[in-house]
């Protein structure tokens, strides 16, 4: 009798010598051995085990008991993080996210989520390294199945093995990389950086060694301005000390993670807020939530929440066109590779909307788009011009019951979902992201913290509904430009080898509609272009308040996983009393260090310390931390801060959900909580945004900068002069309200030794920017003065004095043009950049420091207008509109008293001969340095383009005044004699 074949292994082909029992799948004793090394002790197919075969019988015994231990060890070293209420289905592995219906229907849909860093199967490995090891497996049956053939197995082309190599490397590669700026750039900016250091103490030494006694308090007046203009560039100039680059590769994201409904991407939910839409148009919003609802990204990982704090009905029903509207136009931009997809500036791009379009139907689909989207922006018109009257009424919605949010100040907590997994679908029978409306409950007498409160809101609402582990915030009036930009994002948030301790991600502010010019410096291109890639060498760079993609878990106060756990507490209360343990004597350093940690530990809970307890020391630990006096009470919301890797427990009803959700966003909720002390987005401030990264940052985590070649999001800007200064008086504002309080970077936040010295340094320097404003003015006053009384603030020069006066003028010349050739931005935006800084440091930066001292003396408190985001018709008409208010006084008042000073200095100079010119020209260098800082004011002054150009007024009046002084000195009417006696009388005696 024929003995029975041996099984051949499905990898390499030679004798197996185990088989799966569930599938029979067949590997060789080599092959297991390499599983085993590489962590793979279940079947490549099925996850079954394996057993050992036997010829005879066909059956199979277990496989070695030594084998069996390292697995179970294997698979009792996965880590979980649960809290003990938790389901049994979230202890078996890793969470599974499950997003649950709102709208009533039954059924869920289970979405896998990612564990760590990386999304788990079933059996709680990487589906990248299933999706490997699927390639592996397909490439040796094949030549498995060859062998049995007897055939001779033909090789694949050499392009298909380099596609087949270059995906395999993909999944292993890292997803980001830092390009660190070139040494040839890098190290003599930084020695020019010390040699301006150095000859500003040289010059500082010769300004206080040598006063001025004829003019001794305008002397001291500009020592000390120069010596706080010194201390303000040391803030400012050191924390660019290290710029970094950084690069990511998004087609090794999709190599790890896939694409599509089974992508292993992470859930990320979009938070949009909108206060007033009369003054934030409804149609820049509509444009930012298609934009959103679009991105390319899987569906079901996208949730958009609009957060309306000012309960308009208007907002509402723009929300509902919007929400049908955005089923023609997803399937549509997805269809066709739009960019961007924000219909309205898609359809104003003056580009070649046909480069790279070769789909035939593209030029049909797009004009029926277009027309659609106008008799969508009719609609919205429609509604808008609606509400400019409210009835006495008050709103009626279209089911005939009043609006709830008729009183904007007193009225129930609101949510809509519009768009979801079993709501409407696109035309294409798709399905959708889910767009979610929200107006937290507002009543008389509670706090609710503008911004920061309702972002506060979306935070707990999104965590109830959907709890994606990652948040990405936009204004209203940014729409994401780049449709991968959550992609980018992700190749920072989900890499293993960076993530860790990432609490966000930073993209830059780009702006349309701004003049060619950006007169006002409206781009902020040396901080976003120089300042933040100086920080993203460091700590990170600081949260901006928008185009910001959070780690949910960040915010809810947690500290990084780097940080070292807590020492496991003893259930025991009475072991200190049984087992007495010598007392560890603290120097005074460690108890004030210790002291110091408990501001920063107030709310942040480690998760891992969970996990090395039992369900008893589990449940008690999570009564000691005092979760519901954190983070509120409601259980439902509290059960998904634990869950690191985001998701809804699948029994979760819909209903139940709903509920909740109304429940955490009712206006007593945050009382007695940490919600806006450690938790959540920070109270204390009008410029949340600062204080909110601060805090992070000192618990110890990092932020990345990341800058796509495409801006990731577009946004608008106030180009007219008032609104302008408005806006940046607000920033100021917050800065100072920072400065004023206990979370201020020159005190708070020493524990633990958290947060990098220069990190520090650039925190002090966004607080302290406004009190600029005090030397910058008096500073500015001193040329008109000195032009006017005659005198000046420096002595006569000697030899070394004129050295230290070239040499700092040289290296501030250097320094400048080292810092454009590093970061590649354009002198003309460094220009604009200082020119700005003049004029709102002697008017905005002044009144904010007074608003700021005023409320907190006096309590006063300051109510900002929302900055209008729309613009005229006319191609920037808005940078025309000239609204005075009381900030344009001090630079108007500066910018005439300077050039009075001009004319009076030229009057003195012609009476007193040639001996005065020479002072005099040092003075008028002052002074004209002094007027073209404020030149882009003094346009704004003027008004339009289409009268003289403000220049040819500004050089018409000075040369006129000079000239009219030259005729009154040189007057030729006036004959020899006549000039001869008036010359001899020259006293009121005569």
């Amino acid at each position: 009798m024929t003995e029975p074949a041996v099984q051949p292994c499905a990898a390499c082909g030679d004798d197996a010598n185990a088989a799966c029992r569930a599938c029979s799948y067949a590997l060789c004793r080599a092959c297991l051995d390499e599983d085993a090394a590489e962590g793979r002790t279940t079947c490549a197919r099925c996850g079954g085990e394996y057993t050992a075969p036997d010829p005879a019988h066909g059956k199979g015994n277990a496989v070695e008991e030594d084998e069996e231990d390292h697995h179970v060890a294997e698979a009792s070293g996965d880590r979980v993080t649960i809290g003990s209420h938790l389901s049994d289905r979230q202890d078996e592995g890793s969470h599974a996210r499950t997003i649950s219906s709102m709208s009533g229907v039954g059924h869920a849909r289970t979405i896998s989520s990612v564990s760590g860093s990386e999304l788990n199967d079933e059996s709680g490995r990487p589906i990248w390294k299933n999706r490997v090891e699927s390639w592996k497996e397909k490439k040796n049956e094949k030549k498995a199945s060859a062998k049995k053939a007897a055939a001779k197995a033909q090789a694949p082309p050499v392009e298909e093995q380099i596609m087949d190599e270059k995906d395999l490397t993909d999944a292993y590669e890292p997803l980001s990389r830092i390009i660190p700026i070139s040494k040839n750039k890098l190290t003599p900016y930084r020695a020019v950086i010390i040699m301006r250091l150095i000859v500003l103490g040289l010059f500082f030494h010769y300004r206080i060694t040598n006063p001025v006694y004829s003019a001794f308090g305008l002397w001291m007046t500009s020592v000390i301005c120069e010596i706080w203009f010194g201390f303000s560039w040391i803030l400012d100039q050191f924390p660019k000390w290290c710029p970094i680059n950084r690069e990511t590769y998004v087609d090794r994201l999709i190599a790890r993670y896939g694409d599509g409904e089974d992508s292993g991407l992470a859930a990320v939910d979009f938070f949009v807020s909108t206060v007033d839409p009369l003054k934030e148009p409804p149609l820049i919003t509509a444009n930012t939530v298609l934009s959103i609802l679009a991105v390319d990204y899987p569906v079901e990982k996208i949730s958009c929440y609009v957060s309306d704090d000012g309960s308009a009905m208007l907002t509402f029903e723009s929300l509902a066109e919007t929400a049908e509207f955005a089923r023609k136009w997803v399937p549509f931009c997805k269809k066709y590779s739009i960019e961007p997809r924000a219909p309205e500036f898609y359809f104003s791009q003056k580009i070649d909307y046909l480069k790279d379009k070769i789909h035939p139907s593209f030029v049909k689909e797009r004009r029926a788009m277009k027309r659609d989207y106008e008799e969508y922006k009719v609609r919205i018109n429609a509604l808008v011009a609606k509400a400019q009257k409210t009835p006495e009424e008050g709103w009626i919605m279209q089911d005939g019951t009043p609006w709830p949010g008729n009183n904007t100040r007193d009225h129930p907590g609101m949510i809509q979902v519009f768009l979801g997994e079993t709501g409407a679908r696109d035309f294409d029978g798709n399905e959708l992201p889910r767009l979610v409306y929200v107006s937290r409950e507002k009543r008389p007498g509670y706090q609710h913290h503008k911004k920061a409160g309702a972002m506060n809101a979306l935070v707990r609402v999104s965590a109830v509904l959907t709890n994606a582990p990652y948040i990405l915030n936009l204004d209203c009036d940014h729409y994401v430009n780049n449709s991968k930009a959550v992609r980018e994002a992700m190749c920072f948030m989900m890499d293993p080898s960076v993530g860790r301790d990432i609490c966000y991600v930073q993209f830059p502010q780009r702006f349309d509609g701004i003049d060619r010019s950006d007169r006002y410096a409206n781009r902020n291109v040396v901080f976003f272009d120089v300042n933040m890639k100086g920080l993203d060498g460091l700590q990170g760079p600081v949260y901006v308040g928008t185009g910001c993609c959070f780690y949910r878990q960040a915010l809810y106060g947690y500290g990084p996983p780097s940080l070292p756990a807590l020492p496991k507490s003893s259930v025991c209360s009475w072991c200190c009393c049984c087992c007495p343990k010598k007392k560890v004597e603290k120097s005074e350093k460690e108890m004030h260090r210790d002291s110091r940690r408990e501001d920063l530990e107030s709310a942040i809970f480690n998760l891992r310390e969970i996990d090395n307890y039992d369900e008893y020391e589990r449940s008690m630990l999570i009564s000691q931390m005092s979760f519901e006096k954190s983070f509120g009470l409601s259980s439902v919301f509290i059960e998904s801060t634990l869950m690191e890797n985001g998701g809804v427990p699948e029994s979760a009803n819909p209903s139940t959900l709903i509920k909740e959700a109304i429940h955490v966003i009712s206006c007593g909720y945050e009382e007695k909580t940490e919600w806006g002390k450690e938790i959540g987005w920070i109270y204390g401030s009008v410029t949340e945004d600062i204080l909110t990264g601060f805090k992070m940052h000192c618990r110890g985590w990092r932020s990345i900068y990341c800058m796509p070649v495409r801006p990731a999001f577009k946004g608008s800007a106030p180009i007219n002069l008032s609104d302008r200064l408005h806006q940046v008086l607000r920033w100021a504002l917050g800065s100072v309200e920072i400065f004023l309080s206990r979370h201020c970077p020159l005190w708070y936040g020493y524990g633990g030794g958290r947060l990098k010295w220069l990190q520090r340094l650039s925190y002090i320097n966004t607080i302290v920017y406004p009190f600029t404003s005090l030397p910058l003015v008096a500073y500015c006053c001193l040329p008109a003065i000195c032009l006017l009384t005659g005198k000046f603030i420096i002595p006569t020069l000697s030899n070394a004095a004129t050295i230290w006066f070239l040499g700092l003028f040289i290296s501030i010349i250097l320094t400048s043009v080292l810092e454009l050739r590093w970061s590649g931005i354009g002198i003309e935006d460094w220009w604009r950049n200082e020119q700005f800084w003049v004029i709102g440091g002697v008017s905005a930066h002044l009144f904010a420091v007074f608003q700021g001292i005023l409320k907190m003396i006096a309590g006063l408190d300051t109510n900002f207008t929302v900055t209008a985001k729309a613009t005229d018709d006319v191609e920037f008409g808005e940078l025309y509109v000239f609204k005075w208010t009381t900030v344009l006084i001090p630079p108007t008042s500066i910018l005439v008293l300077n050039l009075v000073g001009v004319v009076a200095g030229f009057s003195d100079a012609l009476n007193s001969g040639y001996e005065s010119w020479g002072p005099l020209f040092g003075k008028v260098f002052f002074a004209m340095w002094v007027i073209m800082h404020l030149y882009p004011f003094l346009k704004g002054l003027m008004g339009r383009q289409n009268r003289t150009p403000t220049i040819v007024v500004l050089w018409s009046v000075l040369l006129a005044s000079v000239f009219s002084l030259l005729w009154v000195k040189i007057d030729p009417f006036i004959g020899s004699s006549e000039t001869a006696n008036t010359s001899t009388c020259s006293n009121f005696d005569c």
